[in-house]
């Protein structure tokens, strides 16, 4: 996680302090608080959902983030060069990823003149801060875009109904924690013969078609590396945000191939994993 490279060993020199939430948001002001009152030295908020909650937990136990939506624009600090106060991390600009996610998908699947769009409801957020994006690409590339939405597992089957019965060829799925973390997913929309893009390979890995998104293992160490140095007396207020600039692109050949998709070339030779 980039800490060893300071030289701290888990078990030897600091400890990690997990709490699950099981997807459920409502659960994270009391785990931050909880964390917050065992005096921690370093908090992480990986999502823009529990950094608004660590930061209203605490305005002294420095916060490390990753997040996907504009952390000045959105509040959470007065610069990138000069976060000030107790919060700094990582952007990696997700909100912009679905708009290049339907010009791959679409060049999976060119004939499609629909596509659905699938996000959380709850995150409301996220969801008007990426919507603009993605739809301005489907205006571009002249085709259609259908919303549809799903909050827990019990809603995936209702919203890849929505997505046939509206004429979509292909979903995008957003990518909230809840659709990440879903290895069901895949398999849903297997039974529904919908091509579907991902921006995280833990469904492609898992049956799913294609994957484009962040490098989280790149930018997991580097919420490392600034873990490590505010444990080692650096400030977040001087410590600026880091714009990260690692994306992947998986292909899962196989599962392509049961939809009776071929990959393109091109778009193979761009992929930096294929499953076979």
């Amino acid at each position: 996680m980039g800490l060893a490279e300071y030289g701290y060993v888990e078990g030897q020199n600091f400890r990690f302090e997990f709490r699950e939430a099981h997807l459920r948001t409502d659960l994270y002001p009391a785990l931050y608080r909880e964390l917050v009152d065992q005096k921690v030295s370093v908090l992480i908020a990986k999502a823009a959902r529990k950094l608004e909650v660590a930061k209203a937990a605490t305005q002294s136990i420095p916060i490390i983030f990753l997040i996907g939506i504009d952390p000045v624009e959105n509040g959470f600090v007065p610069s990138l060069n000069r976060p000030g106060g107790n919060i700094t991390g990582v952007f990696n600009f997700n909100t912009t990823l679905p708009a290049k996610e339907l010009q791959i998908l679409h060049e999976l699947v060119p004939s499609a003149t629909k596509f659905a769009w699938l996000t959380d409801p709850a995150n409301t957020t996220q969801t008007q801060l990426t919507t603009p994006h993605i739809q301005a690409a489907a205006d571009l590339l002249g085709v259609g875009l259908l919303n549809v939405y799903a909050h827990t597992k019990d809603d995936y089957e209702a919203a890849f109904d929505a997505a046939v019965s509206g004429g979509a060829g292909g979903m995008v799925v957003g990518g909230d924690g809840y659709f990440v973390a879903a290895r069901i997913l895949p398999a849903v929309a297997m039974r529904y013969r919908m091509p579907a893009i991902f921006s995280d390979d833990v469904p492609v890995k898992a049956g799913g078609r294609i994957a484009y998104g962040s490098d989280y293992p790149a930018q997991f160490r580097n919420m490392g590396r600034y873990a490590a140095r505010m444990l080692k007396g650096e400030k977040p207020a001087d410590t600026p945000v880091l714009q990260a600039a690692e994306f992947r692109l998986v292909v899962n050949l196989k599962s392509a191939a049961t939809l009776g998709i071929t990959v393109p070339a091109p778009l193979l030779a761009r992929a930096d994993e294929v499953i076979e």
